[in-house]
């Protein structure tokens, strides 16, 4: 049996049939290019569906199959430069191993203010990047020396925040596009990495039991062909008016994590 916690409300067939959808829709906008985490511990919270301290765990373990399939995709499609994907990639995982293994430790309390934070730090980046703040990028698809090394060292920064719940889209498109890449390279580097990073991530979650069984299963039974729609039938949408909305609904949902930690007894505070 796979280990992890389980809703205390019973999982009737419309609770199935919503976690499936919940699972579809996130992974197809995740394919798309909107992200996946943001959305769905959204949905967590404003759905009462997970225990605040078990959403870090069941993003990380829901969505990691889902993120495979994802970048398998991505990957041979488009073609970046080796060293440059396989190290940033493998930056994000040893970020993804430590973050995971503080996550666990901590506290339901410490948990929904980083949710918080979380929230509001990837609401800000989609601005950002909605405001063209971000340089629109080059045409270079790897990097070299120095650009290389700070690549390296923001993907260990990334991969560390995935397990809280901050997608590695939005930043990694911030760093592909301000070291001079083609903003298309950050599609096979973020997929690429988030699908390295969420397995390492879900490991250590899996071993702690700090996640929802039934709603993990139920993401990634619904996410998978939502990929597959995303990528092969859809292929594109004009995504602007849903990512103004998503920023609105992030902000929303950080002010209600807040106010969840603010209500939790003083003496949940020690991680």
């Amino acid at each position: 049996m796979i280990p992890g916690s389980q809703a205390s409300t019973p999982f009737t067939p419309a609770r199935w049939a919503g976690l499936l959808s919940l699972g579809f829709f996130t992974d197809f906008l995740d394919t798309l290019g909107v992200g996946s985490f943001a959305t769905t511990t959204t949905a967590f919270k404003l759905g009462n569906l997970v225990d605040d301290q078990d959403i870090p765990g069941t993003l990380n373990v829901g969505h990691s199959l889902p993120t495979i399939l994802e970048a398998a995709l991505y990957i041979t499609v488009i073609d970046v430069e080796l060293v440059t994907l396989v190290s940033m990639i493998v930056a994000g995982a040893v970020g993804a191993w430590f973050g995971a293994g503080w996550v666990v430790r901590w506290s339901r309390l410490t948990i929904q203010r980083a949710l918080a934070a979380a929230l509001l730090v990837t609401a800000g980046i989609m601005v950002l990047r909605q405001l063209q703040v971000f340089p629109a990028g080059g045409d270079a698809l790897g990097l070299t020396g120095i650009a290389l090394g700070v690549a390296i060292l923001a993907s260990v920064l990334i991969g560390s925040l995935t397990c809280l719940g901050i997608g590695n889209y939005a930043p990694s498109m911030a760093v592909v596009s301000l070291l001079g890449m083609n903003p298309t390279a950050a599609f096979p580097i973020m997929m690429g990495s988030a699908a390295l990073i969420l397995p390492v991530a879900a490991s250590r979650f899996l071993a702690s039991g700090r996640f929802d069984r039934r709603t993990a299963i139920g993401l990634t039974i619904g996410g998978l062909p939502g990929v597959l729609v995303a990528a092969f039938i859809v292929k594109s949408l004009p995504l602007d008016e849903v990512r103004w909305l998503v920023i609105g609904v992030l902000t929303y949902t950080s002010a209600l994590m807040w106010r969840s930690a603010q209500a939790e007894p003083r003496a949940q505070e020690a991680p």
